[in-house]
């Protein structure tokens, strides 16, 4: 596997505030606790060092968790270090996804355990232990219960409402059966049907499935998987429960950080009164009634923590001094900048996860034999067509020194006179003439466009398999066709690949 790296301002694929971020920009200073540098990890390690987590129960939470999973002995290994002052945590977390979902969610959790590593490399007198959080109290079912697969869908049907890591597998082996006949019968496919067969079939909700999957893949690497859902751990976090729902504590700060986060960038969660939901069988609903306060003391397991209570949470509980996430991840955790001030409570280096697209030697080969560099990738179709077309004719249909002669041309007719009604005349007949040349520009395209129209047909071609429904692959894919071509070994040169202060996308030849 080759490896090519891309500036993202170059990929014109994110926002501006990612953009901004991985250049450092002081406008986002006041959101953060400081942009993520290697050398910076050690201001956190202090800063968690001074802040109290209750890792007896951290640690006999995991291991109640896990008890009924193979872990391997790094990860066991991890989760004892867990007790020691020692250790700290760089945590990533996702949906509970059909499958894993998109092929960024490999990304994520790669992207956490190469930094853990890095980390270690730096201040090998502490450990640092990668966690995976799963979104297991999320509700929205709809997001998790596809994945696209050759260009289709495969979607698991069900009924099921309410916090989907207590769902029940009904109906999955179905979906299995189905991917079978898809994948054919090789050593990489019957791997993965296997692997399917253990985590859906073997295990009694979407959690458990979801957790025996995330093992088997990467256990290796002594990942640690926490479901936040637990009477025990949220019991720690029962001051913030009751400050937000009984007290509506942390609607005006977080107000006020989105609306100064807002004058530059757009504000990515939304904050309510009660940031919290209630959880009951098959439901998980927002809070539009009065909660007891001696409720929330004895049942803490019954209140939900939103996008936005969900970071203070996993910080209280957590050694925690980094967070990977996506760009929108990175984007509402900056909104919550006062109110981990207001706590008292650390806020972790937030580091943008590794972004990746995944290219076939074929595919590189094929693009390149149209005259294309890698860094063409991220033109659109129209424009690779274009640049395809001009290139072929030796550039002689463009009509650039054209209209450059016709710019000068009408800048001289300007320059002789001085009456504004006289100038405004010549502009607007400037601008006609320009729209005219620009028209008989695109005709002869077209009609050099059908002179090659078997490549430009490749091209689109190529284009669309990269960008399926004009979405970056890793959005899109699942990791299936990927693992099919390369096996076990795919993560692996995922790993090798994958450096997450590393402020580049990375494009990847396999």
């Amino acid at each position: 596997m080759q490896s090519y790296k891309i500036p993202y301002s170059k990929t014109k694929q994110f926002s501006n505030l990612v953009i901004d971020y991985l250049a450092n920009d002081e406008k986002l200073k006041p959101f953060i606790s400081d942009f993520p540098t290697i050398d910076g990890f050690e201001k956190q390690i202090t800063e968690k060092q001074n802040y109290p987590v209750n890792r007896e129960v951290l640690v006999s939470v995991l291991k109640e968790q896990n008890k009924e999973f193979n872990l391997t002995e790094l990860s066991n290994n991890n989760i004892d270090l867990l007790l020691s002052e020692d250790t700290f945590t760089i945590t990533t977390g996702h949906q509970l996804c059909l499958f894993t979902g998109p092929v960024y969610f490999m990304y994520k959790i790669i992207s956490t355990i190469n930094l853990a590593e890095k980390v270690k490399t730096k201040y090998p007198k502490n450990h640092f232990v990668p966690i995976f959080w799963m979104a297991t109290e999320d509700h929205d079912f709809e997001e998790i219960k596809s994945i696209n697969l050759f260009g289709k869908k495969v979607i698991w049907e069900s009924e099921q409402e309410g916090a989907v890591g207590k769902i029940k597998l009904n109906g999955i082996a179905k979906i299995i059966q189905e991917l079978e006949g898809k994948l054919g019968n090789n050593e990489h496919a019957n791997n993965l049907i296997e692997l399917f067969k253990n985590a859906y079939l073997n295990h009694a909700t979407l959690a458990d499935a979801t957790r025996y999957l995330v093992n088997e893949l990467f256990g290796k690497y002594g990942i640690v998987i926490l479901d936040g859902d637990d009477k025990k751990l949220k019991r720690e976090f029962v001051l913030i429960m009751k400050n937000d729902i009984l007290n509506n504590s942390y609607k005006s700060r977080i107000e006020e950080t989105s609306g100064r986060l807002s004058e530059n960038y757009k504000a990515q969660a939304f904050f309510r009164d009660i940031n919290f939901f209630k959880l009951s069988e098959g439901k998980r609903e927002l809070i539009t009634t009065e909660i007891p306060e001696s409720e929330i003391e004895n049942h803490p397991e019954l209140f939900s923590p939103n996008v936005l209570m969900r970071p203070l949470y996993q910080e209280s509980i957590l050694p925690n001094i980094a967070y990977i996430g996506g760009g929108g991840e990175v984007a509402y955790w900056m909104q919550l900048r006062d109110v981990f001030t207001n706590e008292n409570i650390p806020m972790p280096l937030l580091v943008l996860r590794n972004s990746a697209m995944l290219i076939s030697d074929k595919q590189k080969q094929k693009f390149s034999s149209f005259g294309f560099k890698l860094e063409d990738l991220f033109l659109n179709e129209h424009q690779l067509q274009k640049n395809f077309v001009l290139n072929q004719a030796n550039s002689s249909i463009s009509l650039a020194s054209e209209k450059s002669d016709l710019e000068k041309l009408f800048k001289n007719i300007l320059a002789k006179t001085t009456d504004v009604g006289m100038q405004n005349s010549i502009n607007s007949f400037y601008a006609n003439q320009l729209k005219k040349l620009t028209q008989f520009e695109q005709k002869l395209i077209r009609i050099e466009k059908q002179k090659h129209e078997n490549a430009i047909h490749q091209i689109s071609k190529i284009n669309a398999q990269l960008f399926p429904q004009n979405s970056l692959q890793e959005r899109f894919d699942n990791f299936i066709p990927f693992y099919l071509k390369e096996g076990k070994n795919f993560i692996e040169m995922l790993k090798d690949n994958l450096d997450p202060l590393d402020t580049n996308f990375v494009v990847l030849s396999y």
